[in-house]
């Protein structure tokens, strides 16, 4: 498995707009209406009240809109639930999906004690011995992300989901990162360093 440098990924994002996921401009008015179907699993403005579902709320619209088109393509993202919510959305809905819940505020989690030292030394510093690239290149020092470079949102993320897309990653059974990136780093990840970043992260603000 390839060691993912923190230059690799930063000349990445650099590089990034130009190969980003192109969604038509979306419509947050529009998108309010259309999430009503999407509220049971994800909670109402985006805020989920269940663990395995993700909070969609202040998430970037551009990756949103992308995920969805993941998940109709089914070949890099798949989910059952999914696949079903998203084979009638066309590419305006998506958008203004993305633009809607953008607009919304994500709830904060709360960071396990015990992990959160361990959770934010990898967060911000990685570990060079096992192959793990800080995640705070990516996604920035409070969690927000970079929107240009299509890299998420992750502050106030459930831990659980977290943690499950991190296994997903780790396993090949997600594969819409770009480059590969997210595999690598996750790969050279143990149990315990993905349930530690997932706890800190959840916490971040």
């Amino acid at each position: 498995m390839k060691y993912t440098t923190l230059v690799s990924i930063l000349a990445a994002s650099l590089l990034a707009p130009a190969f980003a996921f192109a969604a038509p401009a979306g419509d947050a008015g529009a998108g309010e209406a259309k999430a009503q179907s999407c509220a049971a699993c994800h909670g109402a403005k985006g805020n989920s009240a269940v663990a395995n579902f993700p909070k969609l709320a202040g998430q970037h619209a551009g990756y949103t809109a992308k995920q969805l088109a993941d998940f109709k393509q089914g070949e890099t993202r798949s989910d059952p639930i999914m696949a079903g919510q998203v084979a009638g959305l066309s590419e305006q809905d998506m958008a203004d999906l993305g633009a809607y819940y953008a607009k919304q505020s994500v709830s904060l989690g709360q960071a396990d004690e015990e992990l959160a030292v361990l959770g934010e030394k990898i967060y911000r510093g990685g570990n060079s011995e096992r192959g793990v690239s800080a995640c705070i290149a990516c996604h920035g020092p409070t969690g927000a992300g970079n929107p240009a470079a299509n890299f998420p949102l992750l502050s106030g993320q459930h831990a659980e989901y977290l943690v499950k897309a991190l296994e997903d990653f780790r396993g090949g059974k997600r594969t819409n990162d770009m480059g590969g990136m997210m595999q690598d780093i996750a790969s050279n990840m143990s149990d315990r360093e993905i349930k530690a970043v997932a706890s800190y992260i959840s916490g971040l603000h």
